[in-house]
């Protein structure tokens, strides 16, 4: 590979059912055939920047420091600018002004310069104004990735005025955590935003056994490290891989379904009585 062949990490809300993740890889392998393409995931919930927002950030410490990072997850496509940006500590991401890199971005101390892509030399004619991913950021990403300068995308934008996102925090208070629903996946286990260091500031992190309850359902859940500490059926808490509180129940049962949650409904965790 060319020393100056980046590799590209894609991650995008498109799913798996049609040609668009596949339109894509081929537009930036046309341009960047010594790149890589890494994905990361295509199967963020659809429209959702903040779950696309969360996942960018807590993968940024696995990622390549010299990657060129493309993130789509767009519902006003054709709306927003279609941006690269250099960060502070020089990685390259691409991307629309929606606030989904904002998370990531912060962790590395801001964005150190930001560009609308426009440039004729980058931009694929004709594009599809409701398909800028292919046309317009997959192409940039590509041109970053076989050495291009970000300067040559477009004209640049004060980073002050990019887009940013607010990450919701739990409200703690002595006993007890109010926290929402952040993601979930298909074995039913449901991502809270919460972590380990708020169940300290609850008091509730030595707490061998929780209280949980939902807006439509309640449960008392024990604390443990995997699944497998759990009899099927039985309700627990784990810290998961990205450091995020965790409900789950003993495969093959489905947290979500037993207490009814879905993304964004509220969670109260207390210390269960005896």
């Amino acid at each position: 590979m060319p020393p100056s062949a980046r590799s590209i990490v894609f991650l995008s809300d498109f799913g798996l059912s049609n040609e668009w993740v596949g339109i894509c890889h081929v537009v930036m392998n046309r341009i960047s055939p010594e790149s890589p393409i890494v994905d990361l995931s295509h199967l963020v919930r659809p429209l959702d920047i903040l779950f696309g927002a969360v996942l960018l950030k807590d993968s940024l410490r696995y990622i390549a420091e010299d990657a060129v990072v493309l993130a789509v997850v767009d519902p006003h496509v054709g709306e927003d600018r279609d941006l690269a940006l250099e960060t502070q500590d020089g990685r390259l991401f691409v991307g629309p002004d929606n606030g989904l890199f904002a998370p990531a971005w912060e962790t590395v101390g801001g964005v150190r310069r930001a560009v609308e892509i426009t440039s004729a030399e980058v931009v694929q004619q004709p594009v599809a104004e409701s398909f800028h991913a292919r046309d317009i950021l997959c192409p940039a990403a590509a041109q970053l990735a076989r050495g291009m300068t970000i300067d040559r995308l477009g004209s640049d934008v004060d980073p002050e005025t990019l887009v940013g996102l607010t990450v919701p925090e739990p409200e703690i208070e002595p006993g007890k955590i109010r926290s929402e629903v952040v993601d979930f996946n298909r074995f039913g286990n449901v991502k809270l935003n919460a972590r380990e260091e708020h169940l300290a500031a609850a008091g509730l992190d030595l707490a061998r056994e929780l209280a949980v309850e939902a807006v439509k359902a309640s449960t008392r859940a024990r604390r443990g490290a995997t699944y497998a500490d759990f009899d099927p059926g039985e309700y627990g808490i784990i810290v998961d891989p990205r450091g995020w509180v965790t409900l789950v129940r003993g495969n093959p049962a489905s947290a979500l379904e037993g207490l009814g949650l879905a993304a964004g409904d509220p969670v109260w965790i207390t210390a269960a009585s005896h």
